[in-house]
């Protein structure tokens, strides 16, 4: 009957009107949640306790959207301008129908991600963290739990620790001297040199080599992970209106272009991490082996040990893909873009003696990169809540 409805609704009415139609039952669907949430929220206030704190500071909110408005195109400019006004250390903002604490302080952040890490620890649930990570079943976006204990056991212990890290040194250190190569050739010629585009091919090259142990250059896979990556990035730190109105859904009408989109970013990922996976496993190699290799390799190792479906080996992969690539490829830039506004650092640098990793020019280098990681890199994940805290205690 509703499906007749509709049919005839679509045969009997203009576009205009049925253009007019929809926008006026868009905006009656995001009025009944906000009716719905004042409710819950005043209900739940009349219902606490009287001598409860006062919540932190919060800029006037704006009816449905809450404070939506004041966030520009630029994020992290926005949350800065927004603190320095109504909340040096926290400040409460409501994101549509989500209530969201934003902490600005270093002193804030140690309470938050140290002092009530285990409360802080877990991460709301996303739509399309869910079909891309097979359930958030990686350690991004995972919630805190039995599951993301033991993968990110598994990370630090088997893929990231110290001895694994520095079983590469030679690996970056060939990827740097091909990099170089390709400066020096285009400073030879006297051309211009995209540096963007370098450093994230350099990235991308390195975190092929480290997970497969191979070049996909050749094979035209390189473009691929690029391609993917940005498409994540764009998924996963895209507006999601379902993430923000969570009551819209349940409704589902809104959100299915964006699970389309994130349904075929994890079909891709899926053909090309299966590729590296079954090109492995056509490979004979001891277990010995195996630990002592790449990551692909560790990973089959230790999937009994770890219970890990094939869905695990991929979302797994997929993060390791994102952070070493997406992350690694925007600190090298911004790096690089600090020392050029800053030509004495650059010279020092440049004089400094590079014998070895534990040299002058070395040390000098960490520190400074360390210095200079001070802007807008990455996106942030979203913390979430695991139970009820007084977000005063550390401060």
């Amino acid at each position: 009957m509703a499906a007749d409805l509709l049919h005839k609704l679509t045969q009997e009415t203009t576009p205009q009107q049925l253009a007019w139609f929809l926008s006026f039952f868009f905006f009656l669907s995001l009025f009944s949640v906000y009716c719905y949430s004042l409710f819950t929220a005043r209900a739940a206030a009349a219902a606490g306790n009287k001598n409860q704190q006062r919540p932190p500071p919060s800029p006037p909110a704006l009816p449905i959207i809450g404070h939506l408005h004041l966030v520009g195109s630029l994020p992290h400019v926005s949350l800065r301008g927004l603190a320095r006004k109504h909340g040096p250390d926290v400040m409460l903002l409501r994101l549509g129908a989500v209530p969201t604490l934003v902490v600005s302080s270093p002193r804030a952040a140690e309470a938050v991600l140290r002092t009530h890490d285990h409360v802080f620890a877990s991460r709301p649930r996303s739509v399309v963290a869910d079909i891309i990570m097979y359930g958030s079943s990686d350690v991004a976006f995972a919630p805190y739990g039995e599951y993301w204990r033991q993968a990110r056991k598994l990370v630090t212990t088997h893929l990231l620790s110290v001895k694994k890290v520095q079983s590469f040194r030679a690996t970056a250190a060939e990827e740097v001297s091909m990099v170089m190569v390709e400066i020096r050739e285009a400073a030879a010629k006297g051309s211009t040199l995209d540096m963007s585009d370098l450093l994230n091919t350099f990235a991308n090259d390195m975190a092929c080599r480290i997970v497969s142990g191979k070049f996909f250059r050749k094979e035209g896979r390189s473009k691929i992970f690029q391609d993917l990556i940005n498409e994540n990035s764009r998924l996963l730190g895209g507006f999601n209106v379902e993430e923000y109105f969570p009551a819209l859904g349940r409704v589902g009408l809104l959100g299915r272009a964006i699970c389309a989109k994130a349904e075929r970013a994890r079909n891709r990922w899926a053909d090309l991490l299966d590729k590296v996976i079954d090109d492995h496993l056509s490979k004979e190699k001891s277990t010995s082996d195996m630990k002592d290799g790449d990551f692909v390799d560790i990973l089959l190792s230790i999937q009994q040990e770890y219970d890990l479906t094939r869905e695990h080996m991929k979302a797994l992969l997929t993060d390791v893909f994102f952070g070493a690539i997406d992350t690694s490829s925007q600190v090298l830039e911004y790096t690089l873009v600090e020392l050029v506004k800053r030509p004495q650092r650059f010279y020092l640098l440049h004089t400094l003696p590079w014998m070895t990793a534990t040299s002058t020019g070395a040390w000098f280098l960490r520190g400074h990169v360390s210095s200079l990681m001070h802007g807008p890199l990455v996106g942030t994940i979203t913390h979430g809540k695991t139970r009820k805290s007084s977000y005063r205690k550390g401060l």
